[in-house]
């Protein structure tokens, strides 16, 4: 393996940030300060090429304390595990919250997605802009959805340091972001993660219950309000059976494939090569889309216990949380949940007393919406590029590292709870025949109560949006987020299950109901669609790394032109549109032209 390391040398801070994550260097090769060393030989490399996979915590390391990764830290980091640089910059580039050029210590990123931009981002990021300019050391950068759509506009302030300081701003005005960028850390005054369930103290929640009710930083709290019980159960009745009752349940994913969770447990759990993972997806970067992170600042310790039951089913004794970069509220409730879990015998070598070993760690996203796809996420795991792999083999036969591995979301996983404390046959009752049990929904946009809203399946589009206070002159719903689809007004009696919104030509997708009124330009929403796609698409196919581009240019055109010429820019969407959707390798691309297309056959976007 040829190297090529290059001869910019890291500062002591930085050495000092890779050593804390690594431990510190055992030979000169690895950069230990050691004049009789000799070079010409690579002592513990292969051990090294072990520990590939730290190169993503290992980044985050180097962002965290200098707030940007140098040639000289970078090359410092790839010595440590033998990377190569070349490599190891890929990587680096790839994710949105990295810099490799110099930038403040202070970042202040302002979301311009779809809640946030109707909700006047344009202004508040010229205002920001305006207020933040040269020699205020803070470096504000336009960002995708922050999954806070339910408090848009929103701002995440970032500072660099030992430790790194976050502060979120949301609702933001220009005075709040500013403040906030001035001095994040000083004061956690975001508000409870109850204050986004507008439905709290309802009893006949069930995901949500314990969201407001219980101390989210206290086990014995959770415990007594029924924690713990569905591992109890599963440890009493099997792995076998637990996989049988969620199957029996017809649990399925709530990312948005709606696969059957029971057949992709058993299928892992079937696997003669070992070991098997457990991954849980908590990367939910679709815009519009929040429901994990509510779950997890508002009741960790039950995804800390789902993960459990689900590792235990299929046999993995590891598993990995892999959070979203821009959460740091639910990264540091998770992390204390995990601690106190492993402290409590809740985690590590004997779970509950039962001889079954299992723990979890987490491994933090840096911004890159594709790695929300299981395989770009196993991939980000590894320390490689998040670029999808080619299926099949399917993760359940090699997924990360190489091993029978589930993935699940959270809220996926956090069902599984009530299918056991419950039992199979009542969590079927809720819902409808083809889908079973109870939905979150991400409501935000054009209405008095945004949140997460628990409903059985089969409820309709109108009686969520009657939940949600929807304002008058409804222009649009947007369903499924920017992979979604546009619904008219007069479509609202849509039932909300996963074969209800097939059936009327959209989709349900991760749960998103974004609602906007006649005051908000519908071409410059959808402009923001194209753009997404366009940042996010990792470039690793053609027909998405190319349409995506040409998509977003023809939408430009559009906005300028009217009457023949903007019809065959129409035209020319169509066939991107056909080409991403037939030839992409994964769903960012087979997506992308879903709600531009929507809203021009739906809603006459264009007329």
């Amino acid at each position: 393996m040829d190297l090529h390391f290059g001869d910019s040398k890291p500062t002591d801070e930085e050495r000092e940030a890779v050593d804390a994550l690594l431990g510190p260097p055992q030979s000169s090769w690895e950069g230990a300060d050691r004049s009789d060393a000799d070079l010409r030989w690579a002592r513990g490399g292969r051990e090294a090429r072990e520990r590939r996979d730290l190169l993503l915590p290992g980044l985050h390391a180097l962002n965290d304390r200098i707030g940007w990764i140098s040639e000289g830290a970078l090359d410092y980091l790839c010595r440590r595990l033998t990377v190569p640089p070349a490599e190891a910059y890929g990587v680096a580039t790839f994710y949105a919250m990295f810099s490799v050029r110099p930038r403040p210590a202070t970042v202040l990123h302002v979301c311009t997605d779809l809640a946030c931009a109707a909700a006047g981002a344009a202004d508040l990021c010229a205002g920001v802009e305006a207020r933040l300019g040269a020699g205020s050391g803070v470096a504000v950068e336009r960002s995708p959805c922050l999954g806070l759509c339910e408090r848009a506009p929103a701002a995440l302030a970032i500072r660099a340091g030992d430790p790194v300081r976050t502060a979120v701003s949301a609702p933001a005005t220009v005075e709040r972001a500013v403040a906030a960028g001035g001095a994040p850390g000083s004061a956690d005054d975001e508000p409870p993660a109850v204050m986004a369930v507008p439905q709290a103290g309802d009893p006949s929640l069930v995901l949500l219950s314990r969201v407001g009710v219980v101390d989210p930083a206290d086990l014995d709290d959770y415990r007594a309000h029924g924690g713990y019980s569905a591992l109890r159960r599963a440890f009493a009745i099997g792995p076998a059976a637990v996989i049988r009752e969620v199957t029996d349940a017809g649990l399925v994913g709530r990312g948005g494939a709606a696969f059957p969770t029971g057949r992709k447990w058993q299928a892992t759990a079937s696997q003669p090569d070992h070991p098997h993972y457990l991954v849980c997806n908590a990367d939910e970067s679709e815009p519009g889309t929040f429901k994990d992170r509510v779950l997890m600042e508002g009741d960790p310790y039950a995804l800390v216990e789902a993960m459990t039951v689900a590792a235990y089913a299929v046999g993995a004794h590891q598993g990995y949380l892999y959070l979203r970069g821009e959460y740091p509220r639910a990264l540091r409730r998770m992390e204390h949940a995990i601690g106190q879990a492993r402290a409590r015998g809740l985690l590590g070598d004997d779970v509950l007393g039962q001889g079954y070993a299992f723990d979890i760690e987490i491994r933090r996203g840096a911004g890159a919406y594709i790695c929300g796809e299981e395989t770009a996420l196993f991939n980000s795991i590894e320390g490689y590029r998040g670029e999808p792999r080619s299926k099949p083999p399917f993760p359940v036969e090699k997924g990360l590292f190489g091993k029978p591995t589930v993935e699940n979301n959270v809220e996926t996983l956090v069902n599984v709870l009530p299918v056991l404390t419950m039992g199979a046959p009542a969590y079927a009752a809720i819902g409808t025949a083809g889908s079973t049990g109870p939905k979150l929904y991400c409501v935000s946009g054009s209405v008095d109560r945004p949140g997460v809203y628990e409903l059985p399946f089969g409820a309709t589009l109108g009686e969520l949006l009657e939940r949600a206070g929807v304002r008058e002159r409804l222009r649009a719903v947007l369903l499924g987020g920017a992979a979604g689809g546009f619904v008219r007004p007069d479509e609202l009696d849509i039932p909300l299950t996963f074969e209800g919104t097939r059936e009327a030509g959209t989709t349900l997708g991760s749960g998103v109901v974004m609602a906007f009124d006649d005051t908000v330009p519908l071409p410059r929403l959808l402009l923001r669609i194209a753009e997404f796609f366009r940042d996010e698409s990792c470039g690793q196919c053609v027909p998405c790394r190319v349409g995506t581009v040409r998509q977003e240019e023809a939408l430009h055109r559009i906005a300028e032109r009217t009457g023949a010429a903007a019809a065959d820019d129409i035209a020319l969407l169509r066939e991107v549109g056909r080409a991403m959707r037939d030839a992409s390798i994964c769903g960012l691309g087979q997506t992308a032209w879903n709600a531009v297309e929507s809203a021009i056959d739906r809603l006459g976007a264009y007329e």
